[in-house]
């Protein structure tokens, strides 16, 4: 009896103890961030968890966004974004339908070697070196290429284990009608793939919109994204004592992937759980 009332108890208890440590790990930063950057320069000097005397957000917004650079680190970042995640879901999801339809040993080489990139990271002296040899080092487009090579490896995980859960007979009714392997892919399965594209668009973005590391090593200094801005307006003192310029900036960063996310984020679940678990 007591181990039943023990069961029961917790079955109760579960959503409150849930409840409260998503508010202590996601609420209270979220609320210090918003709270902060709609301080005056002098409230927030000790950024704390009270709420501002005077809201002055939309004054810090206009601020961070002229003195900041704003609107080129943006463009610069959707340059990087865009064709990124456009790449890695394209040719992913591609090499994902092939390895999961044709399950030969040089396959299962092949898938093993394709997800390696997850638990195996680049070399970031080699990358740049590689990139300086072709001429594409400080460009758009060497960093394009250094994502892609990083990050297929996700699309490929999710996207295969996807694939095997959708039956072959869709595709074989499809072939005997006299479509080819491309009508078949963009026809049939492309259209299914959208829970688990969904879950690695929002992943991709994700790490990609957020990355200083590579960015820094591979376009610093000749091409301004987002978090590399705001590394280097807070570097050189801009923002030095000015944490809500600091903390509006972040707001402003992060709105766009809170966009993608609202977006995608009701087939999320079912691509992770189609793709990973199934």
């Amino acid at each position: 009896m007591t181990g039943l009332s023990d069961a029961a108890l917790w079955r109760r208890l579960q959503p409150v103890v849930t409840t409260v440590l998503v508010v202590a790990v996601i609420g209270v930063p979220l609320w210090l961030v918003v709270m902060t950057a709609g301080k005056s320069q002098g409230e927030a000097l000790n950024p704390d968890l009270s709420p501002p005397g005077h809201w002055q957000l939309l004054a810090n917004v206009r601020q961070v966004w002229v003195d900041g650079d704003v609107p080129a680190a943006l463009l610069g970042s959707l340059l990087v974004v865009v064709p990124t995640v456009a790449g890695v879901l394209t040719f992913g999801s591609m090499a994902a339908w092939v390895l999961a339809r044709r399950a030969t040993r040089l396959n299962a080489v092949l898938y093993a070697i394709g997800i390696s990139g997850i638990v195996l990271p680049p070399a970031v002296v080699t990358v740049v070196l590689l990139l300086r040899q072709l001429g594409l080092a400080g460009t758009a487009v060497g960093m394009i290429g250094v994502y892609l090579g990083i990050y297929l490896s996700t699309v490929i995980f999710f996207v295969t284990g996807f694939v095997r859960t959708i039956p072959p007979a869709l595709e074989e009714a499809a072939q005997l009608d006299g479509a080819g392997p491309v009508l078949v892919f963009r026809r049939i399965v492309l259209p299914m793939l959208r829970p688990v594209l969904a879950t690695a668009t929002i992943l991709v973005c994700l790490y990609v919109w957020n990355d200083v590391f590579y960015a820094f090593f591979v376009v610093g200094g000749r091409l301004d994204t987002l978090p590399l801005n705001l590394f280097r307006v807070a570097s050189a003192g801009l923002y030095l004592n000015n944490w809500h310029l600091i903390f509006t900036y972040v707001i402003l960063m992060s709105l766009p992937l809170v966009v993608v996310f609202a977006v995608a984020q009701r087939r999320i679940i079912s691509g992770i759980t189609s793709g990973a678990v199934k």
